[in-house]
């Protein structure tokens, strides 16, 4: 069963009210989210372009443009090497068109997932040296393509690195040694020695930056940067970036830009998901638009996203954003197999006593690994690596929990993996199939998960009674948006809640509808998204059969109930009305 907290962090709430004018409870969020003086406040609601940091601090930066301009007069042959992902689609795209902007001879290559791997390779190098380019510029990857870099530079071409993903480094006796390739610039804000304050970037951020850095040394209005800033946004959001501090600003400027969209192939992809581009928030982003992007890289190529985006004919954008949708619908069956044979698997053999789990699933398509990992994550709260066999051994993706990370775990055993590389939520690898069992073993081995760490810890910004919330108070909270990791929509706790109806609704019978009476007697409407088999369980086991078929008829019954939630307004036929998402319940 799962714990929940209540964030006590202490603040003179109702100064920062009538300060920012906002209630005290939304005062009180803003503090649960680390945000603290008036200055970050200030930040954090009102937030814009100017205030982000000059990209000009970025190590590498200036140098990184200053080959660039000197390879743009030199008519030099510029290759962007990005990634299959939505931000390595995102990052590509704005490189490609920037760099034609400033008058450069670029083409662009994404690397095939299931042939190529992850970022750069020996391969895509031999290639681009075949095709007679000078310069690789990568996006999104590089920091740890050591060896590749070197391979480059022997064969005589430049290397230009825009990354964001940690630094690779060996742990000599409990000591970081970090590695460096011999590119001729690395840009990447978390190199030890960036002096750039915000280090949460995604890949296109980066690669926007250098935009700026060019159009200001080659004399291009740098207000001309922002026409990719909805693609900042969609990148930030897609790739799972914190959304505090600079990202925050960055996101919010992006959905102000996406809602006046002129890109024709973002027109298209909106209106094959049924999306008005006024209406996109970051959900969209994160779990409708963003999915499509990256189901090309999974089950295609991401040249296709990314031919969407470059799209001049409204004609052609419609069919490629049509085949996108239908390849995210594919996707998503493949993902429910996936996931069905994990957890047999899990239960089947032993799984309980693993605190990191390594799952084998030869039959799983490799790009769907790092999906099933998170939910088999979100299933059992453990550190989650699905591994799938591939055609020179295996391949795999992990998802953790946020006391695990990931990453330095896995340097732990680093002589495991032919190839690395991650953050500590995510990671991605590849071993020889001999190396699976060994790698199940040694990791659990040299965890220091405590079973505290592995129960589900559920965070609640305020516990606040039903009857406090009001219309003014929902709408109030936009100012909080836009939501995503550490930046989650207001969570809300209550009990005495009393049962007097509940009933299933929805096309598929998955929606629970319940009416509840506060302890001050306050009807509520609420709603449930969850598991509604394992809650009508709990209610049998706490309350009885009786009670749950009382309120299914809308009878008295005995069932009360404390419950995490989330207040909203539900708007139906014009009408509105407050509606109360049941999210835990105890």
């Amino acid at each position: 069963m799962a714990k929940w907290y209540v964030s006590a962090k202490k603040a003179d709430f109702a100064a920062i009210g009538a300060k920012f004018g906002i209630d005290q409870v939304t005062a009180r969020i803003i503090r649960n989210r680390g945000v603290i003086g008036d200055d970050a406040v200030n930040e954090f609601l009102n937030g814009k372009i100017s205030d982000i940091a000059d990209p000009a601090l970025l190590k590498d930066g200036q140098r990184l443009v200053d080959i660039l301009v000197q390879k743009i007069a030199d008519k030099a042959k510029i290759r962007i090497i990005g990634d299959y992902d939505i931000d390595g689609v995102m990052s590509t795209y704005i490189l490609v068109k920037a760099l034609k902007r400033a008058g450069a001879c670029v083409d662009y290559m994404i690397p095939d997932r299931v042939k190529d791997g992850y970022g750069l390779n020996v391969h895509l190098i031999d290639k681009a040296y075949e095709d007679g380019i000078d310069t690789v510029v990568t996006c999104d990857n590089g920091i740890a393509a050591i060896e590749e870099i070197a391979h480059a530079k022997e064969l005589g071409m430049t290397v230009l690195v825009t990354d964001h993903h940690a630094v690779p480094f060996e742990d000599i006796k409990g000591i970081k040694i970090y590695k460096e390739s011999k590119a001729d610039a690395v840009v990447n804000p978390h190199q030890i020695e960036c002096g750039y304050p915000y280090k949460e970037l995604c890949g296109a951020a980066v690669a926007w930056k250098i935009v700026i850095l060019l159009y200001r040394k080659i004399g291009i209005d740098e207000k001309e940067a922002m026409d990719f800033i909805e693609n900042v946004a969609f990148a930030t959001v897609g790739d799972v970036m914190p959304l505090t501090g600079e990202n925050r600003i960055l996101v919010k400027a992006g959905l102000k830009s996406i809602h006046h969209t002129t890109n024709i192939g973002m027109k298209a992809l909106l209106e094959c998901c049924n999306i008005e581009a006024e209406n996109v928030d970051a959900y969209h982003f994160g779990f409708v638009l963003g999915p499509c992007v990256n189901a090309t890289g999974r089950l295609d190529t991401a040249k296709r996203a990314l031919e969407l985006f470059l799209c001049d004919r409204q004609e052609d954008a419609m069919r490629i954003a049509s085949e996108l949708v239908a390849l995210n619908d594919d996707r998503k069956e493949m993902t429910a197999k996936g996931v069905e044979t994990a957890v047999e698997i899990y239960e089947r053999d032993n799984y309980e006593k693993d605190r990191v789990l390594v799952i084998y699933l030869p039959d799983v398509h490799e790009s769907i690994a790092g999906i099933i990992a998170g939910r088999i994550r979100e299933k059992y709260n453990k550190p989650t690596f699905i591994l799938t066999k591939s055609e020179d051994g295996v391949k795999g993706s992990g998802r953790s929990i946020e006391e695990y990370s990931m990453y330095e775990e896995m340097c732990k055993c680093s002589e495991l993996f032919t190839k690395f590389g991650g953050h500590p939520m995510a990671a991605g690898l590849s071993l020889p199939q001999e190396n699976v069992e060994p790698f199940r073993q040694k990791i659990n081995e040299y965890t220091s998960l405590t079973d505290d760490d592995l129960v589900p810890k559920i965070h609640i910004d305020v516990p606040m009674p039903v009857d406090y919330v009001s219309m003014r108070l929902v709408s109030e909270f936009s100012v909080l948006a836009p939501f995503g990791k550490d930046n989650p929509k207001p969570v809300f706790a209550d009990k005495n809640l009393r049962v007097s109806r509940m009933w299933v609704v929805g096309k598929n019978n998955n929606v629970l509808r319940l009416s509840l009476i506060s302890s001050y007697g306050t009807p509520i409407n609420a709603i449930y998204f969850g598991d509604i088999e394992s809650f009508f369980d709990y209610i049998r086991q706490r309350f009885g059969s009786d009670a749950l078929e009382a309120a299914q008829r809308g009878r008295f019954n005995n069932i009360v109930l404390s419950v995490v939630y989330s207040p909203k307004i539900n708007v139906f036929r014009e009408n509105e009305s407050l509606q109360f998402e049941i999210q835990y319940y105890k």
